[in-house]
């Protein structure tokens, strides 16, 4: 029998005050084997890794250098590419997404430290205007950026490779001892990345991680007077439950989920929008914050739009995720089944129609399903589904669609298609959204642009460079001297 690996602990002093709880076990989402287990922290070692974590903050003269900070973040891209394979398999196993698509998450992790790499070298603060009246004469304005104080992160399960990427790359470039809690559900692949980061050079000290043995230590973690900056990914009841108990003075940035409508306008080319979105409805069976799910379209052509996404999504091929030939695997856990499966249900028998799915699969998993003109108020017209449903509403005006699309208390990023540009972008400017694509689907990303949710849906702005601008101070000096 092969012997199951066991992750320690990997908080600075952790073994003197003997921290560990009682270990958390990792389980496949599709076949429920053990993966692994991994050491979980006590409150001692809760307090180990924040008093660590502060005292380097403290000690300026032992900050990490930018030139040292940017050798890191070289050796870690190469580190990445060495191991991309094992890791996005790992990924795979302990998350449920397909090993394709886990593929092409860690090709965005690895470009996301080149990103973090690019803003140091790149993204420079600009000093005030000095010697413009007389109050201002013979003095010169100097603007340095500096790290903002100890981070905690708080990441989610579905993207375990770069998310971890987008808080903790951010927090090594800008100079922030970070300590970082990875989702239970996946912690393995965030336990590779930190022991890669260690082997680039970054301290162990400066990178912490930790998965705390219960969820009244998590909150004094993140709720601790010593924490400059969180960053959270994850549900919104807990976010802003978190956010509401912050230490004054801590700084926060928190991304959560939307309700993601499209618009297909009567003129929108249905052949070339099918593709993406039936991917951006079902990639990693719909567990996207802004997976495709509420789909507007015109009336005289909703119909055959819905025929046609229940036919593609049909066809698309539900199973293990570490098969090249999975498109859709498992949820994350068997209650997300079980919820995905009674919302589906209320929908139908309030009378929707059920154009594919809605049936539970083995291993976990859900057939990708279409519903056509739910209720305006069914539960998955109005909450976040994050699993493989997407609905179909027909519209006669457009004032209409929008009205429904910007309804909810939820708000990310949008999608209008049309071929009349004017058209697309008089509905880009009248949805609620912090991005909103045009001719493409609503989860579309790449990680240097600005990631922001609004009203419920978070705080802040994600994004690497944006990220790390969060996690710095410009600190203004300003000299006084008669021969300037």
């Amino acid at each position: 029998m092969t012997e199951v690996e066991h992750f320690p602990l990997m908080i600075a002093g952790a073994v003197e005050v003997k921290a560990e709880g009682k270990p958390l076990e990792v389980k496949s989402p599709y076949d429920d084997h053990l993966i692994a287990t991994v050491a979980t922290a006590n409150a001692a070692a809760v307090e180990s890794a924040l008093t660590c974590a502060s005292r380097l903050f403290a000690d300026r003269e032992g900050w990490i250098p930018v030139d040292q900070r940017i050798a890191s973040l070289e050796r870690m891209i190469e580190l990445l590419k060495e191991q991309a394979e094992s890791l996005a398999l790992g990924a795979a196993e302990e998350g449920g997404k397909p090993l394709t698509d886990s593929r092409i998450e860690m090709a965005r992790c690895i470009d996301s430290i080149h990103i973090c790499i690019d803003t140091l070298r790149t993204d420079v603060p600009h000093p005030p205007v000095m010697g413009v009246n007389a109050a201002s004469e013979h003095r010169v304005a100097l603007m340095q950026k500096e790290p903002i104080g100890v981070v905690v992160a708080v990441s989610a399960f579905n993207h375990p490779l770069n998310l971890i990427a987008h808080q903790v790359g951010p927090a090594i470039a800008a100079g922030c001892p970070v300590i970082v809690k990875p989702a239970a559900d996946t912690p393995l692949s965030c336990l590779r990345l930190v022991k890669l980061f260690h082997q680039a050079g970054v301290p162990e000290g400066w990178l912490q991680c930790i998965v705390p043995e219960s969820r009244q230590l998590s909150e004094r973690l993140v709720t601790d007077v010593r924490v400059g900056f969180f960053s959270f990914i994850g549900s919104a009841k807990v976010g802003w439950h978190l956010r509401s108990k912050l230490a004054a003075g801590t700084r926060c940035a928190l991304e959560h989920g939307g309700v993601a409508p499209v618009i297909v306008c009567k003129d929108a080319d249905i052949k070339k929008a099918l593709p993406g979105l039936v991917k951006g409805a079902f990639y990693h069976a719909g567990q996207v914050c802004v997976s495709v799910q509420r789909l507007f379209a015109h009336a005289s052509i909703a119909r055959k739009l819905a025929d046609k996404m229940a036919a593609q999504a049909k066809a698309l091929v539900v199973g293990d995720p570490i098969s090249d030939a999975t498109e859709v695997g498992p949820l994350i856990r068997p209650r997300e089944v079980d919820r995905v499966d009674v919302w589906v249900k209320e929908a139908v028998a309030g009378g929707a129609e059920l154009l594919c799915g809605g049936d539970r699969l083995d291993h976990h998993c859900y057939a990708p399903t279409v519903l056509f003109n739910p209720q305006h108020d069914a539960t998955v017209s109005t909450r976040e589904v994050f699993g493989p449903v997407v609905c179909i509403y027909p519209f006669t005006g457009l004032d209409e669609a929008i009205e429904e699309a910007n309804g909810l208390d939820m708000a990310f990023q949008a999608s209008v298609y049309s071929r009349d540009i004017d058209m697309a972008l008089g509905v880009a400017n009248r949805l609620d959204a912090s991005s909103v694509m045009i001719n493409d689907h609503t989860a579309f990303r790449v990680d240097w642009m600005p990631f922001a949710g609004l009203k419920h849906s978070g705080l802040g702005v994600g994004g690497i460079p944006f990220t790390i601008r969060d996690m710095q101070i410009e600190k203004m000096t300003v000299i006084h001297s008669n021969a300037v």
